[in-house]
C-alpha cells in the first residue's frame, strides 16, 4: 500500500465491501447487534486475562507444576497475544474482519476446551499460547467490525459500550475465577469459554456483515511481520523477566536492546516495503501517535497499579479472592456506567476534554490510593475505586477512537491491533516497573520495621524468603507455639513494609497519569469516515 493512500483525504477513502442484499438484511450488519456479537467475543479474552490468575495455584497443585511452569501459563498467553495483535489486524484487513472474528472465536473456544482436558502442564502451556494467538485475532477484528458498522457520530457510543464490557470482564475475573475454582474445579475456568465462544460464533455467522476496504493490501509483508514479532517478543519477555533477572542484568539488557534493534530494522524496512505491514505514514497523524502513546501510559498506570490492589486486599486485609473482587465492584460499576457515557460525551465535544478530565481523575485516584494504610476501611477504598473507574472510562474510549478513527478504513484492523498492542505493552511495563519500585522500597524499609516490632534479625536464605513474601504482603508462617505477640509483630512489620512499597508505586503511577493528561491535549476526533452503516 503506498504512502499516498495513507495520507489521502477522507473523500478518497473507498467504501467498505459489504455483503449483497439478502432477506436477512434487517439483521445482518445491524450496528447494535454487531456490537452485541463482538462484545460476547472480546468478553472471553478480557475475562481470561484475570480469571486464570486465580486458578494458577490449583493448576500447580493438581498437575505438579514448578513455579516456572506456572509463570508460563500466564506469560505464554500474554506473549502470544502481544506479539500477534498487529499482524492479526492486518489479517482482518486482508481477508475481512468477519472471517477473522469467526476463526478467533472458534479457536479460542477450542483451545479453552483442550486446556480443560489437559493432563500435564506442558499441554496447558502449549494450548495457552494457541489461545493467545486466537485471542489476538478477535480484538482488532472487533474494532474493525464496529468501525464498519457504525457511522462516525455513533461510533464513540459503540466503542464506549465495548470498552465497558472489557472493563467489566477484566474486573469480574477474580470473582468468577474464585467461585469456579472454589466450588467446581480449575478446569471449569476454561470450560466456561466453550459455550460463550459458541454463542459468539453463532451470532457472528447470523449477524455480522463482512467489512473490508476495496484497496486493502493483497499481500503480506513477511519480513515486516518477522521483525515486528521479534521486537514485540523481546520487549514483552524482557519486561516480564526483568523483576526476576534484575533491570541491569545482562539478559534483561540483551532482550530490551534486541527489541530496540529489531524495531529500528522494522521501521527502516517499512519505508522500503511495497505493501508495508504498518505504513509509516500512519504516524504522520499527530493525534493517532499521541493516542497510541496515551494508551501505553494509561495502561502503565492503571494495570501496573491495580496489580497491587489484589494483594493488598487479600494479604493485608485477609480477604478471599471473591471478597476482593466484590470490593472492586465500585470501580467495575463505574467503568460499566462510565464507558457508554464517555462515548456519548466524546461524540458531542470530541475526545480531548473527556480524556484530559479522565486522566486527571485517574491521577487523583492514584494519589488517593497512595495514602491507604493497613487500617483503611471499605469507604475510603471505595471512594478511590469509584474515581478510578470514572477516570479510566473516557480514556479507554477516547484513546481507542483517536487511534482507530484517525486511520484509513483499509488499515482499521492494523489500527485496532496497534491499540491493543499499546495496552498490552503498557500494562506489562507498568506491572514490571512499578513492581521493581515497590520491591526496592519494601527491601529498604523491612529491616527497620522488623526491628521496630522487637523481632530478632533474620539472615541468609531466611531473610531472602522474608523479603520475597513481604513484597506480596504475605506474613511468613510462624512456628508452632510462637507467642501471639510475636506473630502480631511479624504481621505488622510485613504489612507496613508492603503498604510503604505500594504507596510509592501508586505515587509513581499518579505522576505517569498526570503526564498522560498533558499528552491528551494533542488528541482530536478521528478524521476518516467509517463508511455507511445500515439500520441504525
Amino acid at each position: 500500500m503506498s504512502q499516498s493512500v495513507v495520507n489521502s483525504e477522507k473523500a478518497d477513502v473507498p467504501p467498505q465491501r459489504s455483503a449483497p442484499p439478502t432477506g436477512r438484511r434487517s439483521l445482518q450488519g445491524h450496528p447494535w447487534l454487531t456490537l452485541l456479537t463482538v462484545a460476547v467475543g472480546v468478553m472471553m479474552v478480557a475475562l481470561d486475562g484475570t480469571v486464570v490468575a486465580i486458578a494458577n495455584p490449583a493448576i500447580q497443585t493438581d498437575l505438579g507444576a514448578s513455579p516456572a511452569d506456572i509463570q508460563w501459563v500466564t506469560s505464554g498467553y500474554l506473549l502470544a497475544l502481544a506479539v500477534f495483535l498487529i499482524t492479526a489486524g492486518k489479517i482482518g484487513d486482508r481477508f475481512g474482519h468477519k472471517a477473522t472474528f469467526l476463526v478467533g472465536a472458534a479457536g479460542f473456544a477450542a483451545t479453552s476446551a483442550a486446556i480443560g482436558f489437559a493432563t500435564n502442564i506442558q499441554t496447558v502451556i502449549a494450548f495457552r499460547v494457541l489461545q493467545g494467538l486466537f485471542g489476538a485475532l478477535l480484538q482488532p477484528a472487533a474494532l474493525g467490525l464496529l468501525r464498519g458498522a457504525f457511522p462516525v457520530e455513533k461510533l464513540n457510543m459503540a466503542i464506549g459500550i465495548w470498552a465497558g464490557v472489557i472493563g467489566a470482564s477484566t474486573a469480574a475475573g477474580p470473582i468468577v475465577g474464585g467461585l469456579l475454582v472454589e466450588h467446581v474445579s480449575w478446569q471449569s475456568v476454561f470450560f466456561i469459554n466453550v459455550p460463550v465462544g459458541l454463542i459468539a460464533l453463532a451470532l457472528g455467522l447470523w449477524i455480522l456483515r463482512d467489512v473490508r476496504a476495496e484497496n486493502a493490501a493483497k499481500s503480506f509483508d513477511i519480513p515486516g511481520i518477522v521483525l515486528l514479532s521479534a521486537a514485540m517478543f523481546m520487549l514483552v519477555w524482557g519486561i516480564i523477566k526483568a523483576p526476576a533477572w534484575g533491570w541491569g542484568d545482562t539478559s534483561t539488557l540483551l532482550f530490551l536492546g534486541g527489541a530496540v534493534v529489531a524495531m529500528v530494522l522494522f521501521a527502516l524496512w517499512q519505508g522500503r516495503a511495497k505493501e508495508p505491514l504498518v505504513p509509516l505514514g500512519l504516524f504522520r497523524s499527530v493525534p493517532l501517535s499521541a493516542g497510541t502513546l496515551l494508551m501505553v501510559l494509561m495502561a502503565f498506570a492503571f494495570f501496573g497499579a491495580i496489580f497491587f490492589v489484589t494483594f493488598y486486599l487479600q494479604n493485608v486485609h485477609g480477604m478471599t479472592p471473591v471478597q476482593a473482587g466484590v470490593h472492586l465492584l465500585p470501580m467495575t460499576g463505574m467503568m460499566i456506567v462510565g464507558a457508554p457515557a464517555a462515548g456519548a460525551a466524546i461524540g458531542k465535544v470530541g475526545p480531548r476534554i473527556p480524556i484530559v478530565v479522565g486522566m486527571l481523575l485517574t491521577t487523583v485516584a492514584m494519589y488517593g490510593m497512595s495514602t491507604l494504610d493497613t487500617g483503611s476501611g471499605t469507604g475510603v477504598m471505595s471512594l478511590w475505586f469509584v474515581l478510578m473507574g470514572l477516570g479510566i472510562s473516557p480514556v479507554m474510549v477516547g484513546a481507542t477512537e483517536v487511534i482507530v478513527g484517525n486511520a484509513p478504513l483499509e488499515l482499521a484492523g492494523v489500527a485496532g491491533g496497534l491499540q491493543q498492542a499499546a495496552m498490552q505493552v503498557g500494562g506489562s511495563l507498568g506491572t514490571a516497573v512499578l513492581g521493581a519500585v515497590m520491591a526496592a522500597k519494601v527491601t529498604d524499609v523491612l529491616p527497620g520495621n522488623w526491628a521496630k516490632a522487637g523481632l530478632p534479625p533474620v539472615e541468609g536464605a531466611q531473610a531472602e524468603g522474608l523479603k520475597q513474601a513481604a513484597q506480596l504482603g504475605i506474613t511468613p508462617p510462624a512456628r508452632p507455639g510462637t507467642p501471639e505477640q510475636v506473630v502480631h509483630g511479624m504481621a505488622t512489620a510485613v504489612h507496613d513494609s508492603f503498604v510503604s512499597g505500594m504507596s510509592l508505586a501508586f505515587g509513581v503511577a499518579a505522576v505517569v497519569a498526570f503526564a498522560a493528561a498533558v499528552l491528551a491535549l494533542l488528541t482530536k476526533k478521528g478524521e476518516t469516515e467509517a463508511g455507511p452503516a445500515v439500520h441504525i
